[in-house]
């Protein structure tokens, strides 16, 4: 892990306005991190989706370290982008990095993890109020195949279409605090309540950038979708959709993660470069 990666001091952050165009940077950018080292990344995020997995099978337990991992998911992947743009090849290590730093920050990550797991926790259940239960019962009437009918009985229920509201709401308005408060307490070593106002404020002074990349995300993800079905079914491969959406879904999450690390530059340490090779020349 390079020294910049591995801070013994606070770097000094500058909080910073970037036009909206740059919200298609940090795609851009995260795509050619990723043709660097494609193998690498892809196999980083494997292998947190193996773990996570692993641990579900925790009673109890695995699913709150799951969730207190998040933060770490995307600060990880921050520094492994950070390793990609120095021609070095990232290993899971990225994801204990924050950890092994100074004592005060390892603990405000762990209580930031916490504080995540239980923020997401709290919005589940809520949501479950909301919807009377009709989200579990989708699912499993889907699971097993049922009848149309009962099915579309179901997703007729208002309720379905509120707590859907609710959890898409409030997930959008935790994210915002969480988004770049692990970067800040690794790399600017803020405390906990300081992290998380700083990435509050970061997001909404760059709202617009924010926005236009949310936008083009959901519509690579709907693109993508759209284009296999369409294929697909033209070949009489229909059922398998599902079986290439996976890997297609993961692809795509690994450049999403790829590319938070220029969106944390942007805002809080110097603009990302216009334009960025895919490679070095040799």
């Amino acid at each position: 892990m390079s020294e910049a990666s591995r801070p013994t001091n606070p770097m000094v952050l500058h909080l910073q306005t970037v036009p909206a165009r740059n919200g298609q940077l940090w795609i851009r950018h995260g795509m050619k991190v990723f043709q660097r080292r494609p193998m690498a990344l892809a196999s980083l995020f494997a292998t947190f989706v193996f773990l996570a997995f692993a641990l579900l099978l925790l009673p109890g337990v695995g699913i709150v370290i799951v969730l207190m991992a998040v933060p770490l998911l995307s600060l990880g992947f921050m520094l492994a982008t950070h390793l990609v743009l120095q021609e070095k090849t990232p290993t899971a290590a990225v994801f204990l990095a924050p950890l092994r730093l100074t004592r005060e920050r390892r603990n405000t990550q762990l209580m930031l993890g916490a504080l995540y797991a239980l923020a997401t926790v709290g919005i589940s259940l809520l949501s479950e109020w909301v919807d009377g239960g009709t989200l579990e019962q989708l699912q499993v009437l889907m699971s097993k195949g049922a009848p149309a009918a009962e099915i579309e009985a179901v997703t007729s229920d208002p309720r379905l279409f509120w707590g859907a509201v609710t959890r898409l709401g409030l997930a959008g308005l935790v994210s915002v605090p969480f988004w770049h408060a692990p970067a800040l307490v690794h790399w600017g070593g803020q405390g906990l309540l300081q992290a998380l106002f700083s990435s509050t404020l970061g997001v909404w002074r760059n709202k617009g950038a924010f926005a236009y990349n949310a936008l083009l995300w959901a519509s690579a993800v709907l693109g993508l979708s759209g284009v296999l079905s369409v294929l697909l079914g033209i070949l009489g491969l229909g059922q398998y959709v599902a079986l290439l959406a996976m890997p297609a879904g993961l692809l795509l999450t690994t450049v999403f993660y790829a590319s938070l690390y220029f969106s944390f530059i942007d805002c809080f340490m110097f603009g990302a470069p216009k334009d960025l090779p895919a490679s070095h020349p040799t």
